[in-house]
């Protein structure tokens, strides 16, 4: 299921590509946009980036860090 940002005009969808499973990198983050052309980030509707498993795992743990981060600075002392 795709996690919706920027009041739902970016759509971020991450999946096993098994199509691609003879390559290393075969996580998919794909990538969506639906607004005007000058709103956009990217320059086409839909980027696809594919990331080993390794490098997909690096980004959960640099989410999670971010994560405790932000719960630690919210939390009241």
């Amino acid at each position: 299921m795709p996690v919706s940002l920027l009041e739902n005009s970016l759509k971020v969808d991450i999946f096993f590509e098994e199509s691609d499973q003879d390559f290393e990198d075969d996580i998919c983050i794909s990538i969506r946009e639906d607004c005007p052309d000058e709103e956009k980030i990217f320059r086409a509707d839909e980027t696809n980036i594919f990331v080993t498993p390794d490098q997909a795992c690096l980004l959960v743990l640099a989410l999670q860090r971010a994560l405790e981060n932000y719960r630690s600075s919210c939390q009241e002392p």
